[in-house]
């Protein structure tokens, strides 16, 4: 079996499952906007992470990423912003997702090999 190459893609799967029941765990499955959006973004999640950990590239962190950026924004987008439960669960589960995402993207050099290039200046 392959190695894991990224721990982050194993948490952002975590996320993805934590996000998706996150509805009946903190007690906004009422709220048709949040409950659907809560399941589909934290099921892509999970979708795109085990891409990510099965074969690695670097479009899945950028999935991830932008998928913790609409959770991070979707509460107003939808209108469910003044359901504090529901609205402090996307932005911080959001906010972790793009935090871990970047993060994976930046240590790996096979994916921001731009910013991993060597600055020797050629003569």
């Amino acid at each position: 079996m392959k190695p894991l190459k990224h721990w982050q893609d194993l948490i952002n799967a975590l996320l993805g499952i934590c996000i998706a029941i996150s509805p009946w765990v903190m007690g906004y499955q009422g709220m048709t906007m949040a409950m659907g959006n809560a399941v589909v973004v934290g099921l892509a999640l999970v979708a795109a992470a085990m891409g990510a950990i099965f074969v690695p590239r670097a479009w899945e962190e950028w999935t991830e990423a932008g998928l913790g950026l609409w959770l991070m924004v979707s509460p107003w987008i939808l209108g469910f912003g003044m359901h504090r439960d529901a609205m402090l669960t996307a932005v911080l589960m959001g906010l972790a997702v793009v935090v871990l995402a970047i993060w994976t993207l930046g240590i790996d050099k096979d994916y921001g090999g731009w910013w991993h290039r060597d600055n020797k200046v050629a003569h």
